[in-house]
């Protein structure tokens, strides 16, 4: 029988209601595993109706109360990493361990939630007048949601709604309905580690659930990630309903290698940041930039390493990157490569026709390598998604640093050198929210926060870190002034009041 997920309302499995549904696929496979239930209207409704009947206890409990609850769902989390990744594995197609990497960075928001007595600190600043003290306190907006993508079915929601729920909101996730499953064993554990029924809730669904999500005058944020033309949706429509937004959206991660650097790390670093995960990661590194003469030895290089790699299905322990999550979204990275040629780029490997023995019906596709390509070409100028990489050829620094900072994206980028003024130039100088520096795929770690320029991010805070509790949170400023008994009447002054 076909497996369904269905939603996760107030603490328990809600059948849907709609009684429309859509197909999970296995991607190694092309068979229908699974069946998500989409979400009516009056069932985001009630999602969001209980996760504001549990604000009212959750927003007024103690830092204790919750961070207490992080850290079994900690512990939980742990435990079953190794199940949320087959699950992973099993509707997205990534290999195992890369599943369990998701998993794991996952776990470093989370613990930066069970810490979040340190963040939610407020100010007090005392005698500011006359037996007036003044302090600023955080506290949490209600209701928010989050909107996350396919390609990290567990680990984008981690992004989001640890840091939500510790700072006493309620939380209902719109995950992807392409991978549902993890979702719904992360609510479950929510559960057994103690957390209150209509905190954590979950829908499934399509752009009905998205858009009664953006327009609920009780959801009071929005978190989402995903590409660019629905990020700019998503801050539009959400900020025109009153909400606080932020909206991740695509990338086009460039690699800037200098004549000095040091080829195989260079070479190394980009196979494995292009193509691991087959390339759908916001992080990905997608366009190589070659300055100077380096640029032939560089690719072939490059060429050498991602021949070797061994594609298979993600739950085949020798395999190093899976399939692509649909057969449209593979057809779909196929044509980048296909057109290629027509529009100046040199083909170094196609691998629009590979296949997997015994596998031949999954959503295949093979390591693509474009050299010389003008940034004309599609396969520049868009967010492809899959694994292919494009190497562009610049004379000097300055026409390499001009390239990137005209691309719309500015999610993340990186530097490949041994000259320290070049990279502490390059960080300066680039137009990019992310910077690595003989790191390929800068993500930064929990405690610090996640988010890109340009078309890159719609709002005004980064994800996790300090901009997280910031969105999360809302300031209030309160002044109090305890008068002596011995104090004479103050009268009335109508004059602008004056500290002294």
């Amino acid at each position: 029988m076909t497996k369904i997920v269905n939603h996760w309302i107030g603490g328990k499995t809600v059948e849907g209601a709609s009684g429309t549904h859509g197909p999970v696929t296995d991607p190694a496979t092309g068979e229908v595993t699974t069946k998500v239930a989409f979400a009516s209207v009056d069932e985001v409704d009630a999602a969001v109706a209980a996760a504001k009947e549990a604000y009212l206890t959750w927003g007024q409990s103690s830092l204790a109360q919750r961070t207490s609850i992080l850290f079994t769902f900690r512990a939980l989390l742990d435990a079953n990493r190794d199940a949320i990744a087959e699950l992973i594995t099993a509707e997205h197609g990534k290999v195992h361990s890369d599943a369990l990497g998701e998993v794991a960075r996952g776990l470093e928001i989370v613990d930066l939630a069970c810490g979040i007595n340190v963040q939610l600190k407020g100010e007090l600043s005392t005698q500011v007048a006359s037996r007036v003290d003044v302090a600023s306190i955080r506290q949490p907006l209600g209701v928010v949601a989050g909107i996350t993508p396919f390609n990290f079915p567990a680990m984008v929601p981690m992004w989001m709604f640890p840091i939500a729920i510790a700072c006493g909101n309620t939380f209902v996730l719109k995950p992807s309905e392409k991978d549902p499953s993890a979702s719904l064993k992360i609510a479950e554990l929510l559960s057994e580690a103690g957390l209150p029924d209509g905190v954590f809730n979950v829908v499934h669904g399509d752009k009905v659930a998205v858009d009664r999500l953006l327009e609920h005058p009780d959801v009071k944020a929005v978190s989402f990630v995903g590409s660019t033309p629905i990020a700019r949706y998503i801050h539009t429509t959400a900020s025109a309903n009153g909400k606080r937004v932020q909206a991740l959206g695509g990338a086009k991660n460039h690699m800037l290698v200098l004549p000095d650097a040091d080829l195989d790390a260079a070479a190394d670093a980009a196979v494995s940041a292009a193509y691991g995960s087959a390339g759908e990661r916001c992080m990905a590194i997608s366009a190589v930039v070659a300055v100077g003469s380096i640029g032939d030895e560089l690719v072939e290089k490059i060429r050498e390493r991602a021949e070797k790699i061994k594609i298979g299905p993600g739950n085949d322990p020798t395999s190093e990157m899976g399939p692509l999550i649909t057969k449209v979204h593979r057809d779909k990275v196929a044509s980048y490569v296909e057109g290629a040629a027509a529009e100046g780029c040199e083909v170094v490997l196609d691998g629009t026709g590979h296949t997997v023995d015994g596998f031949e019906n999954g959503h295949w596709i093979g390591i693509s390598l474009l050299d010389k390509v003008p940034t004309s070409a599609k396969a520049y100028q868009d967010e492809i998604f899959g694994p292919v990489l494009t190497v562009l050829r610049t004379e000097t620094y300055e026409e390499a640093l001009d390239l990137i900072n005209a691309s719309p994206f500015g999610n993340g980028t990186a530097i490949f050198t041994r000259d320290g003024g070049a990279a502490r130039r390059f960080q300066l100088e680039v137009e990019a929210g992310m910077v690595g520096i003989n790191v390929p795929i800068p993500v930064p770690v929990g405690y610090h926060s996640f988010g890109g320029w340009k078309d890159s991010l719609f709002g005004d805070h980064h994800i996790y870190g300090n901009d997280g509790t910031h969105f999360y949170t809302r300031g209030k400023v309160v002044t109090t002034r305890w008068p002596d008994p011995a104090d004479a009447p103050a009268g009335v002054d109508l004059g602008f009041p004056r500290n002294h």
